[in-house]
């Protein structure tokens, strides 16, 4: 990056260019680390530059053992769905599960009341 500072002006790039040039300059080094180390696996690991926010999720599914996108937790609350959370890399639906079932009673026992104002049984 430096070496590409002094050839050139980043001043020209826009500004979604710079970023795709960080992103880049990114996914090389991983590469390079895991070429280095022989290995198939790295921390954080930029699997798209135009969204390196996206992470590899392992699934262990037999059409896919591995999916993008992001991982939703939802809950049903009294007919509303709640999300209780929203990530993009992966997380441990087992934690999740638990926070969820101690906010809920949380939520209910502090507000006294459901949804819209009603009273709880």
């Amino acid at each position: 990056m430096a070496d590409l500072q002094k050839q050139s002006s980043l001043a020209l790039l826009s500004k979604q260019q710079y970023k795709q040039l960080l992103v880049i300059h990114e996914l090389y080094r991983q590469q390079r680390e895991m070429y280095t180390k022989r290995s198939h696996r790295i921390e954080d690991r930029i699997v798209s530059i135009s969204q390196p926010h996206v992470r590899p999720i392992m699934r262990g599914k037999l059409k896919a053992n591995v999916e993008f996108g992001a991982k939703v937790a939802i809950s049903l609350v009294d007919g509303y769905a709640l999300m209780e959370k929203l990530q993009w890399d992966n997380f441990n639906e087992g934690i999740t599960l638990q926070e969820s079932v101690e906010a809920y009673h949380t939520v209910r026992l502090l507000s006294g009341s459901g949804i819209g104002g009603q009273d709880l049984p």
